[in-house]
């Protein structure tokens, strides 16, 4: 069980050039976690694919459903001072801390295409190349 960024699920769901390596993880470790932000943040980039005409509206609402599954009952509330604490600490967003606060909640990787916050949290975030590496 690893936790994954919303990047993670935007290149599993929305096949790019980055998709393969998400390929890979998902074959290692299936059992994916995230805050409950991440349907805000994934619906955002939604939202985008759809303003630039990549994918109609139907389309979208598909690929959250179906990102919606994958997550179901592997959802968590965050402490917010948690997060305030990790976004003083590294310097990453309040949004990115969501998800480092919850892999150090659970003693899990983050997994993460964010150098940043690679570089800013390595004791646990980890890019999607070396872990799917590994």
């Amino acid at each position: 069980m690893i936790v994954v960024d919303t990047n993670i699920l935007v290149y599993f769901f929305l096949r790019t050039e980055f998709t393969d390596p998400v390929d890979t993880l998902f074959q290692k470790d299936p059992e994916w976690i995230a805050p409950l932000l991440w349907r805000s943040d994934f619906r955002n980039v939604l939202a985008l694919y759809i303003r630039k005409d990549l994918i109609d509206l139907q389309k979208a609402i598909a690929i959250q459903e179906e990102a919606e599954s994958l997550l179901a009952g592997n959802e968590y509330e965050v402490p917010s001072q948690v997060v305030l604490s990790l976004a003083k600490e590294t310097g990453c967003t309040a949004y990115d801390c969501e998800f480092l606060a919850l892999a150090r909640q659970r003693g899990m990787k983050l997994v993460t295409a964010d150098r940043k916050l690679v570089e800013a949290a390595g004791d646990v975030a980890v890019s999607v190349d070396a872990f799917a590496g590994e």
